[in-house]
């Protein structure tokens, strides 16, 4: 599953955009859902802060 590198995160939404399975959430940061994400990496690909790994 990724993981949000806090520091690097400025909750732009990019990533939940990018999310086939709507399993990312925006609040201060992203919080991506273990349980609905399928591990696709689209949020790693779209996160313009590379704060998804």
């Amino acid at each position: 599953m990724p993981i949000v590198k806090e520091a690097d995160c400025v909750a732009c939404g990019a990533c939940a955009d990018a999310c086939p399975s709507s399993a990312i959430t925006i609040g201060d940061i992203a919080v991506i859902n273990a349980d609905a994400c399928v591990d696709c990496g689209a949020c790693i690909d779209e996160c313009p802060a590379g704060a998804i790994e």
